[in-house]
């Protein structure tokens, strides 16, 4: 008990911007469900089952359209592509977690993948129960934000229209936090190059897997240089601190 209560102690500070990104984004999240004539259980449920901020934005267009599970599928898969990235560059850290693994992954998001590769415990904290308190927390945060949003547009009337842009804020503020914690700004520039290509061939609508199939391509043929880069980096922060 003991050493959850120590790692909780140590996650809790590293959630707390977390928590008040999510405050807005899960508020109007649920606004807008409620705004669809659904109740605030509805966001509740979503929050807790499917935890994917941008994908549960999307859900709401697709809960007011015909069902179509194939639309549905190829959706989520465009939406939430970039997860398979998230995954597998963490996949040595979960492999510590025991038990605490499936939920690592199911709550693994933008901003707790964040955290996760910018942050590490403390000796003598367990990195297991650590990463598990920022995930939970995160959760938490997210699940509460969305009922009161929902509760809010149940008692106050709002104006909608451009709302979901905050998803997209969301991203830009990750990425340029991700690009400042960082000396090394291959990987991103690979990203960002692929992802304007594709857009360029594809379009709009349809870049989106073909620039996440790029971008593995491109990293699985650069991965030697890259992980050199990457050494380097750690090379020089044990000197700084040195």
């Amino acid at each position: 008990m003991q050493e959850k209560i120590k790692a909780f102690k140590v996650a809790f500070p590293y959630t707390l911007p977390v928590m008040t990104g999510y405050l807005f984004l899960g508020m109007a999240f649920g606004i807008l469900l409620n705004s669809k004539g659904y109740h605030f259980g509805w966001a509740i449920l979503m929050s807790v089952f499917i935890y994917a901020g941008s994908m549960q934005y999307v859900a709401i267009n697709l809960l007011t359209i015909a069902f179509n599970p194939l639309n549905a599928f190829i959706m989520t898969l465009m939406v939430n592509a970039r997860h398979l990235f998230y995954g597998l560059s963490l996949l040595g850290k979960f492999g510590e977690s025991g038990r605490k693994k499936p939920y690592l992954m199911f709550g693994l998001t933008d901003e707790t993948f964040s955290i996760l590769c910018a942050s590490n415990p403390p000796p003598g904290v367990d990195r297991g129960w650590f990463m598990f308190f920022i995930t939970v927390l995160n959760h938490s945060y997210w699940i509460i934000a969305c009922a009161l949003g929902g509760i809010l547009g149940s008692l106050v009337s709002f104006n909608t229209r451009g709302i979901d842009f905050v998803m997209t804020a969301l991203f830009v503020v990750i990425f340029l936090e991700q690009w400042k914690s960082q000396k090394q700004h291959a990987p991103a520039l690979i990203g960002i190059g692929a992802s304007v290509l594709s857009l360029l061939v594809f379009g709009p609508a349809n870049f989106i897997i073909p620039s996440m199939i790029l971008i593995i391509l491109v990293f699985t043929l650069l991965r030697r240089p890259l992980e050199n880069l990457t050494s380097l980096e750690t090379t020089d922060k044990l000197e700084e601190v040195g």
